[in-house]
């Protein structure tokens, strides 16, 4: 196992179990001690995890959004069972953006066998699983949030005005009926707006437990949204309320 695989596998184990002992995580890799030092070790430095006696952990945000290597195994299932519903949805020859997130990035993995399909994405993780596909890969260029492993462009670095988007797949860390949908960061939010002003089709993908929130940034409201497809552990009285809306909720 290569290194890089090794620390998303101790990420992935962390996210489940929260706290791990030194000796459980040598015995789960199959790695001397040495290796799985120099492994954390390198991760303690990127901040991802925490040292504390005898183990490790988690780091948690600061600042009420967890970090991209956590959220891609927390909600995996209903994440994937989101991403295979938007896939559905995704036909030969169409032109898509899909947003940087645990969640769209899951839908990358069900679309390498449209044909004639076109991604524009700010996703490194989606140019990643796409790269040896016969997809036409389009990525937006503009400033790397490394924590995030995704791009955010600016009107002076990236013409957005020459897209052509026929289905948008948003990604948001809150959706309610009053403010639609939100996130952390000023700079995704804008990038978002701007690839919901030239789509088609909006659609947002995002787990049941995303609902009721309404987080730092807003990003656009939900009459501007065509679908919003979820998992099924949505609350009833959040189905019901959906329905007197123009937004399609879809459960997955």
């Amino acid at each position: 196992m290569l290194p890089l695989e090794r620390q998303k596998k101790i990420i992935e184990l962390l996210t489940i179990k929260k706290v791990m002992k030194i000796a459980e995580l040598t015995e789960e890799l199959k790695v001397s001690i040495e290796t799985l030092r120099r492994d954390l070790n390198f991760l303690t430095k990127q901040g991802k995890i925490e040292k504390i006696y005898g183990g490790v952990k988690l780091v948690k945000s600061q600042f009420g959004e967890s970090t991209i290597d956590e959220r891609m195994f927390s909600q995996l299932k209903e994440k994937e069972m989101i991403a295979q519903k938007c896939s559905e949805y995704i036909n030969d020859g169409d032109c898509i953006y899909i947003d940087s997130g645990s969640t769209t990035y899951q839908i990358a993995k069900y679309i390498k066998q449209k044909k004639k399909l076109t991604v524009i994405t700010s996703s490194i993780p989606v140019v990643n699983e796409l790269i040896n596909s016969d997809i036409e890969l389009l990525i937006i260029g503009g400033k790397v949030r490394q924590n995030e492993q995704s791009i955010v462009a600016f009107d002076y670095l990236f013409n957005f005005s020459e897209l052509n988007i026929s289905k948008a797949f948003i990604c948001a860390s809150g959706i309610t009926i009053e403010k639609g949908i939100s996130d952390y960061n000023l700079d995704e939010a804008n990038t978002r707006k701007k690839i919901i002003e030239l789509s088609k089709e909006v659609y947002v993908a995002a787990d049941s437990t995303k609902f009721g929130k309404d987080v730092t940034i807003g990003i656009a409201s939900l009459e501007n949204i065509d679908y919003i497809i979820t998992d099924h552990h949505l609350h009833n009285d959040f189905i019901n309320t959906y329905k007197e809306t123009n937004t399609n909720l879809i459960i997955s």
